[in-house]
């Protein structure tokens, strides 16, 4: 809601693949919280909405750092494509599939298959991942998974845990090939990739 929140979620929690930014923010100017983000050593993605559509406002942004321009008012349906259109860019290949190994899952039909076999996930192992796949083979701290999963609030039970038992159970345990790792101290990953 204000350019103050965005920075403390983004200094608090490295989880982040795009910002969508409005330039019309109540606390500070969209470009210049852009240009700062960009001085800090940021590359995330950057989606400007404004109802600015002056030649000279569209350069300001871009050439602030943002990634894309998208004036108001705006299709719902251009601003989705635009958003998947930069997370190609950053995450490189489709964004509908992701594979580590033979693990597959299929963003568009919400369809996770392991050589072949059709794996049942619930809505939050989906979620989970979907975040450890997105980022493999990177280690992926628990507080960045509380933080996109359950809004920075962690639940009152252990159910990342829990979650990633259940996770565990359905991708790894029926194949000959553990694909999720815990990092003691750092997060989990997952990868294909020999140790």
């Amino acid at each position: 809601t204000t350019g103050t929140a965005a920075v403390e979620r983004l200094e608090r929690a490295a989880g982040f693949d795009l910002i969508v930014l409005d330039v019309g923010l109540p606390d500070v100017d969209g470009v210049a919280l852009c240009r700062s983000l960009r001085s800090r050593g940021m590359k995330i993605p950057v989606l400007m909405l404004t109802a600015r559509d002056a030649i000279e406002d569209r350069v300001a942004g871009l050439t602030g750092g943002a990634d894309d321009y998208v004036v108001k008012p705006f299709s719902l349906r251009e601003l989705a494509a635009r958003i998947e259109a930069l997370l190609r860019r950053a995450f490189g290949g489709s964004t509908d599939r992701l594979k580590v190994g033979d693990l597959v899952y299929d963003l568009n039909a919400e369809r996770v298959s392991r050589g072949g076999v059709v794996i049942k996930l619930n809505p939050t192992c989906r979620r989970l991942l979907k975040m450890l796949m997105l980022r493999s083979p990177a280690v992926v701290e628990r507080a960045v998974i509380e933080e996109r999963i359950w809004a920075g609030r962690p639940p009152a039970t252990d159910s990342l845990r829990s979650n990633l038992y259940l996770l565990r159970q359905a991708v790894d345990k029926p194949f000959p090939k553990a694909l999720i790792r815990t990092h003691p101290g750092l997060g989990w990953s997952i990868s294909d990739e020999e140790d």
